[in-house]
């Protein structure tokens, strides 16, 4: 199988087919299948045996190692005790066996601050504290990495709102699969921590992001990890536009392009027309891939458009080119707040275009083979109606057109379970956002959680779905 493109929350390399074959359930192949977890609301975590599951929530980060194993960090929702708050326990899935396993150094808490031990130092006794929004990569060692968001740092810090537990963070973190240890690799221990900029396209250790959540992440073929906006709080919602690279082998951040101050608006200029000049406007929770020649591309998110408009959700597309530090508007429009374009499934369109859309899930997916994008689901606007979605797209980088392939035109739908482990054509996943994911060995997607519809409620979720094609 062909190295994945790691992307955000969700590292996929397939090729996607419409889910709905509107054949019966004993010969249809594909479409959604509920493999595990609960139909239920707010469902509590099962720390051991056969049936040991994370507990609902949203928000968290997901990795796949290199032994094709799914890990699963942190977020907002519940522990085993029904107590609900900011996570930081550790889960990994195997995909032979079928089991969710807590890792033995990692215990189910709320609110639990972060030991961070001696920067650059492995420690057993190490890890981060519980967080939301924050950002993860793989490396090409098949080490963890894990950066900022909002949470629990080392202490009581004065924050926004006074002497605070809790804030954006700015702190990296690695976590090495084969010794089981995390090590604090850079960034601050406290919450709300100023970055350090320095000088543009100039790598230096002394270099480091501001503390932010709701960034989203790449990781090139050359094994370096980038970055690119946020918002520095939840509460102020400063949002930024600058793009970092981080080179694991010389432990060093560089602030490559955009703002060092938050709130900037795009520069849009002409689409499919490349400019020195043109930049994205300053968000927080797009989603991002990266394609066959190294270009990252970014989608929505919340923030600020090109001509001026109050922060709003976006559905531009825009492609980084890394050879030549340039940006291109592709796709989309330049002012927030657009419903969808959906044209008729499974057809791509020049007219076709995802409604303006935020938050963890969309999830994004590429595919080598095909060179093509993937995204699903989100906060935002669908054909006449703004809320939750769980429509599914591609993208097509060649021609430069998106095709919806499955999924709603509607918000707010809700899920259609059927019955556990059996694909049905009638099987349909409802409506969320903040979810996480991951490609399994013989190439189909696993979804977990995040907030949003079962059959009957809306609320935090544990549910885990497969969609095979």
């Amino acid at each position: 199988m062909k190295k994945l493109n790691l992307v955000l929350a969700l590292a996929i390399g397939v090729g996607i087919v419409a889910c709905n074959s509107g054949s019966s359930s004993s010969t249809v192949s594909n479409g959604w299948t509920w493999i595990g977890g609960s139909k239920q609301i707010n469902s509590n975590a099962v720390l051991q045996g056969a049936q040991a599951i994370p507990g609902a929530r949203d928000l968290a980060v997901s990795w796949t190692d290199n032994s094709g194993n799914l890990w699963l960090f942190g977020g907002y929702g519940y522990n085993a005790n029904s107590e609900s708050g900011f996570l930081n326990d550790l889960w990994t899935y195997n995909q032979q066996t079928k089991i969710w396993r807590l890792v033995e150094s990692q215990t189910v808490v709320v609110n639990a601050h972060g030991v961070y031990g001696t920067l650059g130092a492995a420690s057993d006794s190490n890890y981060p504290g519980g967080r939301i929004g924050a950002v993860s990569w793989t490396d090409s060692s098949g080490n963890l990495w894990l950066f900022g968001g909002y949470g629990y740092a080392a202490g009581y810090d004065y924050g926004y709102n006074g002497y605070n537990p809790v804030g954006t963070l700015n702190d990296l973190w690695k976590y090495n699969i084969s010794s089981g240890q995390w090590t604090w690799v850079s960034g601050s221990n406290h919450v709300d921590s100023d970055g350090v900029y320095g000088v543009k396209k100039v790598a230096d250790s002394l270099n480091t992001p501001s503390a932010r959540l709701g960034s989203v992440g790449w990781a090139d073929e050359s094994g370096n990890l980038w970055l690119f906006g946020g918002a520095d709080n939840i509460s102020t919602a400063h949002d930024y536009n600058d793009l970092w690279k981080y080179n694991v082998s010389s432990g060093k951040w560089t602030w490559v392009s955009g703002e060092s101050t938050p709130d900037a608006y795009g520069v849009y200029g002409v689409q499919q027309v490349t400019n020195p000049l043109n930049k994205p406007g300053a968000r927080l929770d797009s989603v991002g891939w990266l394609d066959n020649s190294g270009n990252l591309w970014l989608f929505g998110g919340n923030g600020r458009d090109g001509i001026g408009s109050p922060i709003g959700d976006l559905n531009d597309l825009w492609k980084y080119n890394p050879s030549n530090d340039t940006w291109t508007w592709m796709s989309g429009s330049n002012m927030t707040n657009k419903y969808g374009i959906y044209g008729q499934m499974n057809v791509a369109s020049p007219n076709s275009i995802p409604g303006a859309r935020e938050h963890r899930i969309p999830l994004a997916w590429s595919d080598p083979s095909t060179g093509k994008f993937w995204m699903l689901a989100g906060d935002g606007y669908g054909n006449d109606s703004k809320g939750i979605l769980n429509d599914l797209w591609s993208f097509n980088p060649v021609t430069n057109q998106w095709t919806w392939v499955n999924g709603s035109i509607e918000s707010n739908t809700f899920s259609n379970y059927g019955t556990i482990g059996v694909l049905s054509a009638s099987n349909q996943i409802g409506a969320r956002r903040d979810s996480v994911g991951w490609v399994q060995s013989n190439g189909s997607v696993m979804i977990f959680g995040g907030y949003g519809n079962t059959a009957t409620q809306t609320g935090l979720l544990n549910d885990m779905w497969q969609l095979t094609y």
